[in-house]
This record gives C-alpha cells, structure tokens and sequence, in this order.
C-alpha cells in the first residue's frame, strides 16, 4: 500500500466525519488513527469546519500533504456512527485498505432515511416543540405542517446550494407568514406556532460543537461555529421581524 492510498482513506474519513456534523477533535483523531493503524508514524493534520490539511512522512521522512475544502455541511449521527466503527476495525488491523475504502464510499453515498421521513420528522420536531411551549391540539397540527413544509423548503434550498444564512432567512419569514396568517380565521396563539417551528432552524448541535471544540482547546473552529450559530440566529430573527412588520404594517392600513 501506497502512502497516498492510506492519505487518501484518512482524508476521506475525515471528511465525512466533519460534513456530517462531527467535532473537529474527532476528525483529528480518526486521521491519526487511520494512518498509524498503517504503518504510518508522523502524522499531522489541521481541521477547521471549512478545511481538512494531513501532512504524512514514510520512513524516508519524505512529505505528502493534501488538503480539503469543505463546502456543505449537514447532520447525520448515523454516518459519524458508520466512520467510528470502521475506524475500530482499522485499530485492530482487522480491516484491509481496499475494504475500507468500499466501505467509505458506502457511507459516504449512503442515506439511511428516505425523503417523506425527512419532512414528516421535521413536522414532528417542530409540532413537539410547540405543545412543549404551550401550544394546544390545533396550534400543534398547524407546528406540525409548517414543519413540513419548512423541511422541504430546506431540501429544496440545498439543492440550489443556497447560502445557510438566506436559507434561514426564508424559513423564519415562512414559519412567522404561515402562523400570523392563520391567526386571522382561526383562534391560534400564533406566537407559541412560531416558536415551535423556527427550533426546526436553531443551530443547536453547531453550538455544542462549538463549545466542545473550545474546551478541547480548538479555539479557532469553537468561535468560529459560534460565529456560524449566530449568524443562523440572526437570520432566522430577521425573516421573521420582516414578516411582523410587514403583517401588522397591512393590518393596520386595512
């Protein structure tokens, strides 16, 4: 096996491990582990949410260096789970190169939930969140549709590769449209809908990670999903404002 065979599977790795909502200590050390599991000693590597840099040295101390710009970034606990137990495998030199990289390409191409569980998962999350503040039987299924269409909105905007912060932008508007909306025919408590459908769009786990990665001593990455947080916050906060203003701007003139 090649040294760029064995980069090349840690990078990998890496790569998903991060994409899918990983800490940047986790990337670190499954690449560590990959490479030395190889035969490997001298290994270093530089991760931030938006970038994966190895640096490998063979026995001659001759460098190979590779670096990864990452672009999209999701949550699925499943692939993390997927990469962490192959990478045990890898540990105890129970696993070839060309059955890991198989199994990388598995993971990486793999989604466990189809699409209707997407949005019926999202309609859950947000209708829960909306009886948890109060909501009753009505304002929880009016959570539970704007949920839905609020994960089909986020689908639809991955695709375009919309920027996350327009992308939040549009579901605080959407979520605040529908509830203020459906507040004119119906007897709603619109602000406990709201409420309960922008959690959808709270950045919780960027958060936690931000703070995990602070503590492990990556400071650069913990302020810079902290950054990323807020700036998701703010936009959720200002689709929703435009939507107030513009409501209470139209109901006042009429």
């Amino acid at each position: 096996m090649s040294i760029k065979d064995i980069l090349e599977v840690a990078e990998t790795a890496g790569q998903i491990i991060l994409e899918n909502g990983g800490e940047v200590y986790r990337v670190e050390e499954t690449i560590a582990i990959i490479c030395k599991s190889y035969g490997v000693d001298i290994v270093e590597s530089f991760v931030t949410p938006s970038v994966i840099m190895i640096s490998l040295k063979d026995d001659k101390g001759n460098p190979t260096t590779f670096i990864k710009r990452i672009k999209k970034r999701t949550v699925d606990m499943n692939k993390i789970h997927n990469v962490n137990e192959l990478s045990r495998k890898i540990s105890s030199n129970s696993a070839s190169l060309e059955y890991v990289k198989e199994e990388l390409k598995k993971i990486k191409q793999g989604n466990k939930y189809k699409y209707p569980s997407h949005i019926i998962a999202g309609g859950a999350i947000t209708g829960c969140f909306t009886g948890l503040f109060g909501g009753n039987y009505l304002e929880f299924i009016l959570s539970f549709i704007i949920g839905c269409i609020i994960t089909v909105l986020l689908k639809k905007c991955d695709k375009l590769q919309l920027n996350d912060f327009f992308t939040n932008i549009l579901g605080g508007a959407l979520a605040t449209f529908i509830a203020l909306f459906s507040s004119l025919f119906m007897n709603i408590e619109s602000n406990v809908i709201i409420i309960g459908s922008i959690m959808l769009l709270v950045p919780g786990l960027t958060i936690t990670n931000g703070i995990r990665d602070t503590i492990a001593g990556d400071f650069y990455s913990g302020i810079s999903r902290v950054i990323e947080a807020l700036f998701v916050a703010i936009g959720i906060v200002l689709g929703s404002v435009i939507i107030f203003s513009l409501f209470y701007y139209v109901k006042g003139v009429i």
